[in-house]
């Protein structure tokens, strides 16, 4: 399964209320950061289908849920159990950092 879209109108549904753990990445398309962990992200959601889901926001398209979240630089990645927050990553990682980071978290 690849990455989700999520919208500030998906975000309790497809986050909050999920019961995989969920990565969010807030990313934008003029980032070159968030461009860099992509293609790992994809792999990552592949490889870890039915124990974490893997979602995208576009924060120049939803503005609120990083609003309400606290970003301030992006790749901005955070990891919810039980509609909640309990880790977050700045920046970018390579794949082997982001894998085991979700591995730590789930």
């Amino acid at each position: 399964m690849a990455t989700t879209a999520v919208t500030d109108a998906t975000f309790d549904s497809e986050v909050k209320q999920s019961d995989l753990p969920v990565v969010v990445d807030f990313w934008a398309e003029w980032c070159g950061p968030c461009k860099q962990i992509g293609p790992a992200l994809e792999e990552l959601s592949e490889q870890y289908e039915g124990k974490v889901k893997i979602v995208k926001v576009n924060v120049d398209e939803n503005p609120n849920s990083p609003a309400e979240m606290g970003v301030r630089g992006i790749p901005a990645l955070f990891m919810f159990k039980n509609g909640q927050v309990v880790s977050n990553k700045i920046g970018a990682a390579p794949k082997a950092a982001l894998e085991s980071w979700i591995k730590e978290e789930i």
